[in-house]
Formats: structure tokens, sequence, C-alpha cells
């Protein structure tokens, strides 16, 4: 841990136990020293990334223009090209992490990188892709994000038994949740049978917040009566609440000790999504809300600056939460709405806009290449 002042609320944060990563990567970044500076100052430990934000970094400034040009000259294809920048910008974050890896013992210091969304509803080619982007990248603390799908849980499954670290992303419901962790602790028992290292081998499962409330929000509204907007903006925080009171439950029971007691890792909850979308909900909300030892919280920098800057950080805010959060929940159903309707929308509607991302990150490479012939 680097040595921030404890009087920060991003440093009073990392001591209740919560590792904060940062939601974005750009050769931009890496360039310059701007991550080294976000860990000394901000406490980052770690960095995800997702094919919006690969989008978005492409699409700006001239980063990228000398591989670009390296790559066209070649006679690269687009999809190999997109292969080539993005491995090419988390093997350089890594590098940038590996400290805070090692003295964490690989808990943080994290870079992700996501398979072809593409590939959400096919296991075996989300397996394959995981293993290329672990071999490309070559670095011991990548990991590699695989969407929570039904065909996602077999992928997981295979990819943590061939020793690769995982972020499991796209988890909205607690139900889903638990197929997730079932599927990280069979991969465990996998690796264990094959002589893997246990020690070695981590995972987060990425569970999603503000979107949630984004779409339970917009159904209280249309019902418009006082008990229903009394309930805006409250499902989102409680959902993960429950969603800690699931990873504590699963990681007690006997079948998740025997593998601890091997030297396996416990998958940590991570907290996606975190940027707040309503403007009458204060921007540190699922921050604040969501300090518990152990949890990740990925943040986009609008977020992280806004906690640095006027989070009040309360200790451990989970605790003692459970039956309040339950309460939520049965007064939102109480109103008419569907839990399980507006989780699986939200997990569809995840994997859409990841698709529409790549595809718009093909169109970018496409384009620069196209130049720079």
């Amino acid at each position: 841990m680097t040595d921030t002042q404890t009087s920060t609320p991003t440093a009073q944060l990392s001591a209740v136990g919560v590792s904060i990563w940062l939601d974005d990567l750009s050769r931009e970044r890496l360039k310059t020293d701007n991550l080294q500076k976000l860990i000394a100052e901000k406490n980052v430990v770690g960095v995800t990334t997702n094919p919006s934000i690969f989008a978005s970094a492409l699409a700006k400034g001239e980063a990228y223009d000398e591989q670009v040009r390296e790559l066209a000259a070649k006679g690269t294809n687009v999809t190999d090209a997109v292969f080539e920048i993005t491995t090419s910008d988390v093997a350089q974050g890594c590098d940038i992490f590996r400290p805070i890896y090692d003295s964490t013992n690989g808990f943080d210091g994290r870079v992700s990188i996501e398979v072809e969304p593409g590939f959400a509803n096919d296991a075996a080619a989300t397996i394959k892709q995981a293993k290329e982007l672990f071999d490309k990248v070559d670095k011991e603390n990548v990991l590699i994000k695989i969407p929570a799908t039904i065909e996602g849980l077999e992928a997981i499954t295979a990819t943590i038994a061939a020793g690769i670290s995982v972020n499991v992303t796209l988890i909205f419901s607690l139900e889903r949740y638990r197929d997730v962790i079932n599927a990280y602790l069979a991969g465990l028992e996998q690796a264990q049978a094959a002589g893997e290292d246990l020690t070695k081998i981590h995972s987060v499962a990425s569970f999603f917040v503000s979107r949630v409330d984004t779409e339970i929000d917009k159904r209280l509204v249309a019902i418009g009566t006082d008990d229903a907007l009394a309930l805006k903006s409250k499902a989102g925080v409680a959902n993960a609440q429950l969603a800690y009171e699931v990873y504590e439950q699963a990681f007690s029971t006997e079948r998740a000790k025997v593998l601890l007691e091997a030297g396996a890792n416990k998958q940590r909850p991570l907290w996606a999504s975190t940027g707040v979308k309503d403007p009458d909900v204060l921007d540190t909300t699922y921050v604040v809300e969501l300090a518990a030892p152990e949890v990740v919280n990925t943040m986009p920098e609008k977020t992280l600056d806004a906690t640095f800057d006027h989070g009040v950080v309360a200790g451990n805010t989970i605790a003692g939460s459970y039956a309040a959060a339950n309460k939520v929940l049965d007064a939102i159903a109480a109103q008419g709405i569907s839990y399980a309707e507006v989780t699986e929308l939200l997990e569809k509607e995840g994997v859409e806009k990841f698709i529409v991302s790549w595809n718009e990150l093909l169109e970018t490479v496409q384009t620069a290449l196209d130049a720079a012939k």
C-alpha cells in the first residue's frame, strides 16, 4: 500500500478493506505518469477495462498512431489489430501495477481484459479466447473478464481450472451470483485435481450497482405513487449488500473451507457500475454505502475524484444491513416489479451494449488502419 495520508477518503476506504480499482485504461494514461499518480495519491490498486473503455480511448488523441501504422504496414486485419492494441495496453498496465500485485500476494495490482462480448453465449469460444488473451498478455497479474451468462458459467469453471485468474462480469441477480461462486469453486476443484497451484488463482465477481437502480427507478416512477417514489435509488445498494451476504455465506461452507485450507483464495465481490446516474443522488453513494472488508470498488475517474474530494467514509457500511436490504427488495416486489425480470433484462442489455461498443471499436480501428495505409 502506498504512503497516502490516512486523512483522505480514499485512504480511509482502503483502511476499511476496500480495494480501489480504476475503471479506465488508455495509451495516454500509460504514456504519462497518470497511473503512478493515482496509485500514490488516490489509493488506486488496480484497473478494469471493457470494450467501451477501449473504444473511447482509441477514438481520442494520437497515442495509438504509431502502433496502428505498424499493424497497417503488416496488413493486419481489424480483429487481430484490436487484439494486439488492447493486449499491449493491458500488458503495460500490468507492469505498472506489478509491485502492488507482489506486495498484496496477488489480491490487487490487477488489470482486467474482456473476451469478445459476441462470445457471451458460446462457452467454447470464450474458453479458447480466455487462454489466448492470457498467453498474449503474458503477465501473472492479468484478469480475464468473462460474462456471467449461463454459457459463461461453464467458461468460468474451465478457465479457472486451467489456472487462469478471472474477473466475472455482468452479474445482476443474487441467484446468478450464487451460480458464479459455484462455477469458481468447481474450477478450483478441477485445478486442484490437475495439480495447479491454487494460491496463484484469483477471481473477482463484478456485481453491477447503478444499472439496477436505473431500471427499477424507471418502473417506480411509472407507478408514481408516494410509496413507489419513496423506494427510488434504493435497490442497487440493497442488492449489493445482499450480494455481500451471499459472499460471506458461500465462503464459510465446508466445500469452500476445504479449498481455502488447501491455499485457494476467496472470489471477492467487486462493485461495478458505480457512477451515479441520478442527479438527485449523492455522487459517492455506490462507494461509501458499500464499504466492507475484502471488496473491490471499480470506479470511473469521475467517481474516484468525487470520493477523494468529498466522500464520507463511515467504516464498514454493509455490516448489519441485510434485514433492511431485504425489506427494500420486498417493498419493490410489493409494487409489482419483478426482480427476476429486471435482472434478466439487465444481463441481456449488458451483453448487447458491449457488443455495440465492440463494433464501434472495430470501426474505429478499421478507419485508423485504412488511413495509415
